[in-house]
Formats: structure tokens, C-alpha cells, sequence
């Protein structure tokens, strides 16, 4: 077994690690960014993937990961984990669809809602009690969901045409032209900003600049929300205007 995952504020990473390990403690998990990555593919018969659903569908870097490399998964067996803030009719089933025209065998998918990384919409945010308890729940699927895997009967969740309905009329049917090209609506205020530099490095697109001591973004934003939950001054901003929370797995577990 191999885990791979996309993650912004570390729910999809703790989510693939913890899966992994109480499967197999020997089991790799690596990020999608990891330059030896596709090596540890490229040898392995099981794998599982986990990232956060965006507006009921799959990140464009993760999309564009599996289709740049879609003679690796031919043949593969994937297991799909879908984290989410609020709803997922089909999380796992659309990364799966996208694996299965790449020539992978989809074996199962999980579902597990977590804290919400959008750190800039009030509306999503929870109490900190709630969301360590929504950490805790999703542990326990997360091992209720590996035992069934072990005993030949892998779990479903997000798999077939009943979630896929509730996912396209949940949410995709409206909001998932989203994430089909990166965004260029990443905003930075000048006045808080202070040129740290800490979004630069922390962006998987390298998609924001320091120039002349202010970080500029282009138009290629994944919307994975960690320059925004990390930025020490607060100063950028995706979907809302001001960051109502910051936040990373870390402070729920």
C-alpha cells in the first residue's frame, strides 16, 4: 500500500497517514508534491488517495496530477478519501471516475467531514470544541473503515450513481465550474502585509511573489486556503474579505 495526498490545512494528510498506518504502521504516505513520489507509484499495487472536495469536486491540482501521469495509474487499485467541510454527495466517486479513465480499479471510498480550512467565511466556522470532536469522528471511520478493508469488504461512500446525484445537484451543478481553471482572485492587503515571505513557500502553485517586500499572487491559485490560514498578518484573502479564523489539523487534534 502507497498513501498520496493534497492537503491545505492538513485534514486530507492526517486523514491518508492515519488510514495508512493503522492499516500497515511500514505503509508511505507522500504529498503529491513530493519529487520522488511517482517512484513509490510506480511500485505499488494499492494506493490511496485523499484530498479535500472543493465545491463537490476535485481540486485542479490534483486533477491536473493524475491526468499529467495517467500512464501511472493503469492497472493500480485506489482507494478514494474525500474531506470535507460540509457536504459530499460524490467526493470519493469523482476523483475515482477521473482514476478509472486513467485505467485504475477504484476498490472503495470514504467520506469524513472535518474543520473547515475557508478562514474567511464566518458562515463555516465552528466552535473549537466541535471541531476536535469532528476530528475524533472521523478517526473512528477512519479505523471502522480500514477493518473492513482488511476483512475484503471495502467501504463505498461516494461510489456509485446515487451519491454521484447528490453531488452534481448538491453542489457541482452550481458551483463546480469553480475549480476547473486556477483562480486569479487571491487577494493581498498591502497594508498588512509585511513581505515575510511565509506564502511564498508555503504555495504549491509557486503561485505568490515577494516584490519589493509585498506578496504578489498570479492567476494560478488552487484555492488549498494555506496562505491565507498561515499568514502571520492576516493579510490574504480568497472567497471572503477579512480571515475570520486561521486554522491547521493541529490545533483539533
Amino acid at each position: 500500500m502507497l498513501g498520496i495526498y493534497f492537503s491545505g490545512t492538513g485534514n486530507s494528510r492526517y486523514a491518508a497517514e492515519l488510514f495508512c498506518r493503522e492499516y500497515d504502521k511500514e505503509t508511505n504516505v507522500l504529498s503529491i508534491e513530493a519529487n520522488d513520489v511517482l517512484s513509490f507509484v510506480n511500485g505499488a499495487d494499492l494506493i490511496v488517495f485523499a484530498y479535500p472536495v472543493q465545491f463537490n469536486t476535485v481540486p485542479k491540482i490534483m486533477r491536473d496530477f493524475v491526468t499529467e501521469n495517467k500512464e501511472m495509474w493503469r492497472n493500480k487499485k485506489v482507494f478514494v478519501i474525500a474531506t470535507m467541510g460540509l457536504f459530499s454527495g460524490d467526493g470519493a466517486g469523482m476523483l475515482g471516475r477521473l482514476l478509472e479513465s486513467c485505467g485504475a480499479e477504484v476498490i472503495g471510498g470514504l467520506h469524513l467531514k472535518m474543520p473547515d480550512s475557508i478562514a474567511d467565511e464566518k458562515a463555516l466556522k465552528r466552535p473549537l470544541e466541535k471541531n476536535k470532536e469532528l476530528v475524533k469522528q472521523a478517526e473512528q471511520k477512519i479505523k471502522e473503515s480500514v477493518r473492513q478493508l482488511k476483512e475484503g469488504h471495502p467501504t463505498q461512500e461516494g461510489i456509485g450513481p446515487l451519491y454521484r446525484l447528490a453531488g452534481f445537484w448538491g453542489q457541482r451543478a452550481y458551483f463546480g465550474h469553480k475549480t476547473r481553471e486556477y483562480t486569479s482572485k487571491l487577494k493581498v492587503d498591502n497594508e498588512k502585509c509585511v513581505g515575510c515571505g511565509k506564502c511564498e513557500k508555503l504555495c504549491p502553485m509557486k503561485n505568490i511573489t515577494i516584490v519589493e517586500h509585498k506578496a504578489v499572487s498570479d492567476n494560478r491559485c488552487t484555492m488549498c486556503y494555506r496562505c491565507v490560514n498561515k499568514c502571520p498578518k492576516q493579510a490574504i484573502t480568497l472567497l471572503g474579505k477579512n480571515v475570520v479564523e486561521q486554522c491547521e489539523i493541529e490545533k483539533y487534534l
